[in-house]
């Protein structure tokens, strides 16, 4: 995750933000209102925060890297920002009604974080988890995602749900349930480009070898026409917080 210092302001700038169906949906289901308090667990540039915000809850950004919460608070916003991790919040028992945390749950060393995010949420409070997964039934995201397997690694990756098992055998929580949404984000060669330059191992390559990987992206999209459709859909994880607070605090 520490590969997203380098590149803040591209993040912010090439990355889409969530579909309007998906933004209402959370708001509906986690009753985001005047009077309720939701915290936004590595909130990043703030794509997600802003949008909770026009809920009229309390919403608190929390982000442990200083160069996405300096963006955060360039655009502009009425949330309150803290610096803190998903496993360490500053935050007290009981003290929000509902959590969510966007494109980041995989970063998570999730044991820990499911923990933590059951100790600040209240009984009855519900815990969001959204992604924005690269649509891969599309041919150009299939390609894509070949071009881009060799420089992974050990990369971790939205695809995967290896917090899955711990999140799930929790006793914090109670059975999740998935709600997705598909779009589309129209693209040009450079959009597509900034897009990838933001991925972690990709910000994370040497000068040279990330450009010529980046020439070959365009390449991708040659033929196509512009803007040409990038397909996305929002996956929506919802988990309700058990009604035991007590196993959820800090012994």
């Amino acid at each position: 995750m520490q590969a997203f210092r380098s590149v803040a302001a591209l993040y912010e700038r090439a990355r889409p933000g969530y579909p309007p169906e998906a933004v209402e949906f959370l708001r509906a289901r986690l009753g985001l209102a005047p009077g309720r308090v939701v915290a936004d667990v590595a909130a990043g540039t703030g794509k997600l925060t802003r949008e909770l915000v026009g809920s009229g809850a309390r919403v608190i950004a929390v982000e442990p890297l200083p160069e996405m919460r300096a963006v955060l608070a360039e655009l502009g916003t009425s949330a309150e920002v803290f610096e803190g991790t998903a496993e360490s919040l500053p935050l007290e028992d009981a003290s929000v009604d509902a959590v969510t945390v966007a494109q980041a749950f995989h970063w998570f060393e999730a044991a820990a974080a499911t923990a933590e995010l059951g100790r600040v949420l209240r009984p009855g409070g519900g815990l969001a988890l959204v992604w924005n997964i690269r649509d891969l039934e599309d041919p150009v995201q299939r390609d894509l995602n070949a071009l881009l397997a060799p420089y992974r690694g050990d990369a971790r990756s939205e695809h995967e749900q290896p917090w899955r098992e711990d999140v799930d055998a929790s006793p914090l929580f109670g059975l999740g349930e998935l709600h997705s949404f598909p779009w589309v984000v129209p693209y040009t060669r450079e959009d597509l480009a900034g897009r990838i330059a933001s991925v972690s191992f990709v910000a994370g390559l040497e000068e040279g070898v990330r450009e010529e990987l980046l020439e070959r992206v365009r390449a991708l999209a040659d033929g196509a026409g512009e803007p040409f459709p990038f397909r996305y859909r929002t996956d929506v994880y919802l988990f309700p917080r058990s009604r035991d607070q007590a196993a959820g605090r800090r012994g």
